[in-house]
């Protein structure tokens, strides 16, 4: 398996990898942590994000005692349009998390994610505005990664970069695709149903955020969590998946890109590793690429 050997041969790079600047950029930040219920979080979060410019596009719970909001604005949407596969980059996302008797608030690092998708704008202004509206204590999720490094970032050999992604179906037109897209998710017949969706303005792109529940284990979303999500500050942010329509095609991040861009630290070997999850990106692809096709396999 592609997955296991590049494991194997890059333990001794993935440790020198690891040797990454403090002061560099990292994927999520928290906004708070306190008392309170996940309910009366969300509602807050989503009032002050409103206030605050931004459109909610959509919200679910992957799992008990955890909520993912979707949120975009015009800067987002404008950039997404200046960007290459930009659509990847359309959408912030806000999680509220129970921890113990904590509720965490926290977000994606705008910053982080216009480098990782290379998008043209760096979304200073939307770092500014999420600030604001949800405050921030800490950045957290890595030792830290610059912007150079983000751009071209890949996990390790033989693992696939973020302009590599996998083509999951092809029709005969954008409006096919999309309309292709809408009624699989809605159907849910693979487990994958629709959170978001978020046209990408002046162009043919629209971006689909996903929720995975599915018969197999090794795809969905509570399962691959309680593997890789164990440190104290929670990273449920790096849901949902994302599916991205592109004229005719209808395409995805890589799970071992996907993934490891949320959590580069995350170790090859051992316990809470990748190789506990090792049999995730094949299912992932397989869960998306029926849902694209609405075809069994």
């Amino acid at each position: 398996m592609r997955f296991m050997k590049a494991c194997i041969a890059a333990v001794s790079l993935f440790f020198a990898a690891s040797a990454l600047a403090d002061d560099g950029l990292k994927p999520f930040v928290l906004a708070s942590k306190g008392p309170g219920t996940v309910q009366e979080k969300v509602d807050a979060a989503k009032a002050a994000l409103t206030a605050n410019g931004f459109t909610v596009v959509g919200s679910y719970s992957p799992y008990p005692n955890a909520v993912v909001i979707a949120v975009t604005n015009n800067e987002l949407k404008n950039n997404a349009a200046q960007s290459e596969m930009g659509g990847f980059g359309a959408v912030q996302r806000v999680a509220v998390t129970k921890v113990k008797d904590e509720i965490q608030v926290s977000y994606t690092n705008p910053e982080y994610m216009a480098n990782a998708y290379r998008m043209k704008g760096d979304l200073k202004g939307v770092e500014t505005a999420l600030e604001k509206a949800l405050g921030k204590q800490e950045d957290f999720g890595a030792r830290g990664l610059s912007p150079r490094s983000l751009r071209k970032y890949h996990y390790t050999i033989g693992m696939e970069y973020f302009d590599e992604p996998k083509t999951l179906a092809e029709y005969g037109s954008y409006d096919e695709a999309v309309k292709a897209v809408e009624a699989n998710l809605k159907a849910g017949k693979f487990g994958v149903t629709k959170v978001y969706r978020v046209d990408v303005p002046g162009k043919k792109e629209t971006v689909f955020g996903v929720a995975m529940k599915t018969k197999d284990k090794y795809a969905d979303d509570a399962f691959i969590m309680s593997k890789i999500d164990f440190k104290e500050l929670k990273s449920t942010a790096h849901l949902p998946y994302e599916m991205l329509v592109v004229d005719n095609k209808v395409i995805a991040e890589y799970a071992r890109f996907r993934i490891a861009i949320s959590f580069p630290d995350l170790s090859m070997m051992g316990s809470n590793s990748f190789m506990s999850i090792m049999d995730s990106p094949d299912a992932i692809n397989k869960a998306l690429r029926q849902t694209a096709t609405g075809k069994e396999e």
